[in-house]
């Protein structure tokens, strides 16, 4: 990004403790804010902003860190004074706090992609195994909606196609907070599951699939190219709790990309007019995240797009029975705790994904 300022650059970070080159941008940025040629032009303006948060969201944080640091060193020597050892819990508990913000810290630096601050738009399929993919799939929406209330997200599904007997044919969230779709996006792929059918009498052990497919909910001042000749909408009733309105009109709405194929729904909202809108937004992050991947010649990322909902494409394996425990295949991260796992716990899974995709880059 260059400077509007005798055209001076602001020169990518290579790390998270490279904040004096941090600290130094930001000063570009605050000075060229007040020149006539960028203040009156909204373009620039918004541009530069955008890019100063940014980088405050390292240095802040850091200044922090440095200061609640500080004052463990402090409180150190004061274990060395009569009676100091009553303080002893507080210094470990001060210690403890230090630690989780600095992995924290890490971690988000570590979310460097170009969209990976914005929201998040999931959309789960069942796969081969009829009902116990469909109950999978309903699992796993449970599972993410779970996970954004952890982490203080705003979570809404905008569209479900339940199953003829249990759980769900396919489902579209949202989900809003910072950083969901750098978090979640290495959740796009195939789902298992290995457990007793609670639908088979004869209690016999089932495989289950169900595909995650990840986008990042795209801003206003991004332009993708969707052209209403190459759309093709559909009207119907809601089938979820809504309401009389909802379920008595025809409000909710299926666009079909048909250059694409891609379709989207959305039957959340109560007027046609705004599922319509909500499914554009979809469609357009859904078009925008199969344009990135395109241009970076990594299509097998859409695993739930391109490759078949069944056995050995799976990214991560959740077995139930004989034995209980969660692996995940691209990282070989695994977890005993399958229950914790399934009530949204998979920050071990996210960050390892991180790690890797940052070791591989």
């Amino acid at each position: 990004m260059n400077s509007p300022l005798s055209g001076r650059k602001l020169r990518p970070s290579e790390g998270i403790f490279d904040i004096d080159r941090k600290k130094s941008d930001i000063q570009i940025i605050t000075e060229d804010l007040s020149l006539e040629q960028v203040w009156s032009s909204p373009e620039k303006s918004k541009e530069l902003l955008k890019e100063k948060a940014r980088l405050e969201n390292v240095v802040l944080p850091f200044g922090l860190l440095e200061q609640k640091l500080l004052y463990i060193e402090e409180s150190m020597g004061i274990l060395d004074e009569e009676g100091g050892d009553l303080f002893l819990k507080e210094i470990r508990n001060e210690m403890v706090s230090f630690r989780n913000d600095l992995e924290l810290l890490e971690l988000q630096t570590l979310l460097s992609g170009e969209h990976d601050k914005h929201n998040a738009i999931l959309t789960i399929h069942s796969g081969a195994g009829g009902t116990e993919s469909q109950d999978w799939a309903q699992m796993l929406m449970r599972m993410y909606l779970r996970w954004a209330e952890r982490h203080g997200c705003q979570a809404q599904v905008v569209d479900v196609q339940p199953g003829e007997e249990a759980g769900i044919k396919s489902a579209t969230m949202t989900i809003n907070g910072d950083y969901a779709y750098g978090y979640l996006r290495s959740e796009a792929g195939v789902h298992r599951l290995v457990r007793i059918s609670p639908f088979d009498t004869n209690k016999r052990r089932h495989t289950s699939f169900a595909s995650v497919i990840v986008s990042p909910e795209i801003e206003d001042d991004i332009q993708v190219d969707i052209r209403e000749e190459d759309i093709k909408m559909d009207t119907y009733r809601a089938s979820g709790a809504g309401g009389q309105h909802v379920n008595k009109t025809s409000s909710a709405v299926r666009l079909t990309h048909m250059p694409s194929g891609i379709v989207v729904s959305c039957q959340n909202e109560r007027s046609q007019h705004k599922n319509r809108a909500v499914a554009m937004k979809v469609l357009k992050a859904r078009l925008f995240d199969l344009e990135m991947k395109a241009k970076e010649k990594k299509m097998e990322a859409l695993v739930g797009d391109k490759k078949e909902i069944a056995w050995g494409s799976q990214i991560r394996s959740y077995v139930l029975q004989p034995y209980r425990i969660v692996k995940d295949h691209k990282t070989g991260s695994e977890r005993g705790d399958v229950d914790s796992v399934l009530d949204g716990d998979i920050d071990v899974f996210l960050k390892e994904s991180l790690k890797l995709k940052t070791t591989n880059q």
